[in-house]
């Protein structure tokens, strides 16, 4: 029998660099970066008139779905959403059963992350369909599950460094020349 699957899951509350570390990391071990984010970007085009909490009804069985179907095929996984414990963990733990669970938590200060999600508000309107208008979130609640997890610091590149991540989930990314 093989090697079962790897799910990487990067959280952390809006702002804090998960979908930017979710995407780096996935290229450096060689696997699919799915983004429960882009998946509702994606939604937008399609119904622009459809209000966030609609949209978020409709992407997240499609991102769950995504996950499980790469996970059945054998396929790691990077996922990568907010992931607070009380909308998430009911999702994720069944997933234990078909992969390695790993998460990575992202942090920054919340004057960053608020810098961060402003700037992303005005550059691009599509992120207009996500909660992360300029507004004070409350406090986030990291999801819990059983396995291995690690926290990254986003405020400047990552600490610890993008090579102790990547060791961390224990996956080498493709040989090269």
């Amino acid at each position: 029998m093989g090697v079962r699957p790897t799910l990487v899951v990067v959280s952390g509350p809006a702002g804090a660099g998960k979908t930017t570390l979710a995407h780096e990391l996935a290229r450096r071990v060689g696997c699919p970066a799915v983004c429960r984010d882009e998946i509702k970007e994606g939604m937008v085009h399609a119904a622009p008139g459809a209000d966030r909490d609609e949209l978020n009804k409709k992407a997240l069985p499609v991102f769950f779905g995504v996950v499980e179907q790469l996970l059945r095929a054998g396929v790691t996984v990077v996922a990568e959403a907010a992931f607070q414990d009380r909308v998430w963990r009911p999702r994720l733990e069944p997933l234990q059963g078909l992969a390695d669970v790993k998460v990575v938590h992202c942090v920054v200060d919340a004057e960053l992350a608020m810098e961060r999600r402003v700037r992303r508000w005005r550059e691009n309107p599509v992120r207009r369909a996500h909660e992360d208008e300029p507004v004070d979130l409350g406090p986030f609640d990291r999801v819990r599950v059983d396995g291995p997890w690690m926290e990254v610091d986003t405020t400047d590149g990552y600490r610890p460094g993008l090579d102790k991540v990547v060791a961390f989930v224990g996956l080498r990314g493709p040989e090269r020349d």
